[in-house]
């Protein structure tokens, strides 16, 4: 039963989430009619409200608030403010909405890690060999939420955040019935500020290891951003080439992306055999390499000849999300403190999801505005994906080189019930 329900919480963690994610561009582009540039300036929130508020609420679980309670007051929140956007007619508006909507949703990501986590080792679970299972049907959430807002016809109108903000509602009641997760010890009256505001999470990058594996969370955190923001649009471009217009990859270019969450759901359930077998830095250097693989297929892909090497990428994607997010999250989960895990989730959270999500979207559109686009105002994709994947892997050699980690199967059993 304890696996049941945080299976549904990690199916509609993510479900609320996909309901728009994938979509608001359409929303913003066919139904507004707003520019590229008021499209970029709301997308970016996503990244800016995770600079801060996963570790702020990370903070706030370790030290003062139950995990679940404070994880269901965050999605009633988001879903409140998802309410507000049918009435929303102006970029400007919508920006500050979506901004307060990702200020309430953002930091639930890794809360949800955390209250997992927690509630499987008081139910003297093996967290490494069980959370993989129950994290995967996050994954099928998203998917879910994708497509009842396509086969509803909601892709380009704002049903998509009503869908979104009631199961939100809905998610932010049931956590209230979830174990209880209090934080791991009461504030000492003695304390001093540093432990008062919770920052010692932020000592983590005084040590040499764990500075290292954030800053490779930021360089990662990066790359996806890259695959979200320019992989449908690559796709959907290959219509300006006369013998692709009317290919199924242009056609079903959403569909075709798709297949990259499926893999994920499939990847999910082989790290319990990856991380026990070859530890936790070769399953992350695992997911470096992938990524060098999603962005080089992609710059010889077409839908041709080249087809596999696009639906390739699409399953390789699995990999290079799951095997970095999932062990990385393990990994802080086994090397840190349990008064600051809580914390130290949220910052992990912050350094992909926020600063390098960050840096990824506007160093990648000055780059590809600067030197990649063409005189006639087309894309050079090719050259584009061939860069990224140069970044990628430059990333791996250093990852390899810098990052030292013994593997040692009795470290992971760290994760399991604690007496």
């Amino acid at each position: 039963m304890i696996k049941f329900r945080l299976t549904v919480m990690s199916f509609f963690q993510f479900f609320v989430w996909g309901a728009w994610l994938i979509t608001i561009g359409t929303y913003c582009f066919n139904a507004k009619g707003w520019t590229g540039a008021e499209f970029s300036a709301i997308f970016s929130t996503l990244a800016l409200s995770s600079l801060f508020m996963p570790a702020l609420t990370g903070i706030i679980a370790d030290k003062w608030v139950n995990a679940e309670k404070l994880y269901g007051v965050l999605h009633i929140l988001y879903g409140l403010v998802l309410l507000y956007v049918p009435q929303v007619n102006d970029p400007g508006t919508l920006y500050y909405v979506i901004f307060a909507a990702m200020i309430c949703y953002m930091p639930t990501i890794s809360l949800s890690n955390s209250i997992a986590y927690t509630i499987l080792k008081n139910n003297k679970y093996d967290v490494v060999k069980v959370f993989p299972s129950i994290r995967v049907w996050g994954t099928v959430g998203f998917i879910v939420a994708m497509w009842i807002t396509n086969l509803t016809g909601s892709k380009a109108n704002s049903n998509q955040f009503l869908i979104a903000a009631f199961a939100a509602i809905a998610l932010g009641v049931f956590s209230f019935t979830l174990p209880k997760c209090p934080p791991q010890k009461a504030i000492s009256k003695n304390a001093g500020l540093t432990e008062q505001l919770g920052l010692q999470a932020f000592k983590l990058f005084a040590n040499y290891k764990m500075a290292l594996f954030f800053i490779f969370s930021m360089l990662l955190g990066g790359a996806l951003q890259l695959t979200n923001m320019y992989g449908d649009a690559f796709l959907d471009d290959f219509k300006k080439v006369p013998a692709y217009a009317d290919s199924l990859v242009v056609k079903y270019s959403t569909i075709i992306m798709s297949i990259s969450q499926i893999s994920e759901t499939l990847f999910i359930l082989t790290i319990p055999f990856f991380l026990k077998r070859f530890g936790i830095k070769q399953v992350m250097l695992f997911s470096i390499l992938a990524w060098v693989l999603r962005f080089g297929l992609f710059a010889y892909g077409d839908p041709s000849g080249g087809l596999w090497m696009i639906i390739l990428s699409c399953i390789v994607y699995g990999m290079a999300f799951d095997f970095f997010n999932i062990s990385g999250s393990l990994f802080v989960e086994t090397t840190t403190d349990p008064k600051i895990r809580s914390s130290a989730q949220g910052l992990f959270m912050m350094m992909t999801n926020g600063v390098g999500a960050y840096l990824g979207s506007k160093v990648s559109g000055y780059l590809i505005d600067e030197y990649y686009t063409l005189p006639d105002g087309n894309k050079d994709w090719h050259e584009v994906w061939l860069t990224f994947a140069m970044y990628a892997l430059a990333i791996a050699v250093a990852f390899l080189l810098l990052f030292k980690h013994k593997h040692d199967p009795k470290a992971l059993q760290t994760v399991r019930a604690e007496p």
